[in-house]
């Protein structure tokens, strides 16, 4: 590991708005009181890199609070710090595998949870690390409200067509999708806020991917 990243590992644990591995268990079913002092909803961002979407969030609806998840501590200091430079107190960050994130929320404690960019896992062999396979469907539905949403933005065509398939196979209700978001009548304030990566694939002139949907039986 080269000291940049070492330099972050160590500076990513003094921040206050980091919780990391098992301290998160501590924490479930009660983020919005102990970690944020309030009783406002909670909003996921999962496998979100640097937190861009995570810290644009925050800034856009400071009534609600933000976790950003991811597992690589030296990208996640890049949000943390951000938030904590700009004084940006309803956003915090979870250092967790995604697959223990029933260890670390409640039941129906999540509002809505949004999934940007993820790695794919493209080859067949890897298909339950995709995360909109049918376990992480399986507990993302758990924690999260009987009324809330789940989003995908990816500019990768196959996972977003295996995400949809997997929508139809649960008979789960959409709301919104398009193969092509910034060429659509989707797109928002919310939708246009652009990771690191989602600006390179815009650079290679890739479409972006987006659908909106619940667990609400069609």
């Amino acid at each position: 590991m080269g000291k940049d990243k070492l330099r972050k590992f160590a500076e990513v644990a003094t921040f206050e708005n980091v919780i990391q591995l098992d301290a998160g268990k501590e924490y479930k079913g009660k983020w919005a009181e102990k970690q944020f002092g309030n009783t406002n909803p909670v909003v996921l961002e999962l496998a979100c890199g640097k937190g861009e979407y995570t810290v644009n969030l925050a800034r856009m609806f400071p009534d609600k609070n933000f976790i950003g998840i991811d597992f690589k501590g030296n990208r996640i200091w890049r949000g943390a710090k951000t938030a904590l430079e700009d004084g940006i107190k309803n956003v915090a960050f979870l250092r967790i595998q995604i697959e223990t994130i029933l260890e670390h929320f409640g039941e129906n404690e999540i509002d809505e949870i949004w999934i940007t960019f993820p790695d794919p896992q493209p080859q067949d062999s890897r298909e339950k690390k995709r995360l909109t396979g049918p376990k992480f469907l399986d507990r993302y539905k758990i924690i999260l409200k009987p009324e809330g949403m789940m989003n995908l933005k990816t500019d990768n065509d196959g996972f977003y067509a295996y995400t949809l398939e997997q929508i139809e196979l649960q008979n789960l209700k959409k709301y919104k999708e398009t193969a092509d978001l910034y060429h659509s009548e989707l797109v928002d304030n919310v939708l246009s806020i652009k990771t690191y990566y989602e600006k390179k694939y815009l650079a290679d002139d890739k479409n972006i991917n987006y659908v909106k949907w619940s667990f609400e039986q069609c």
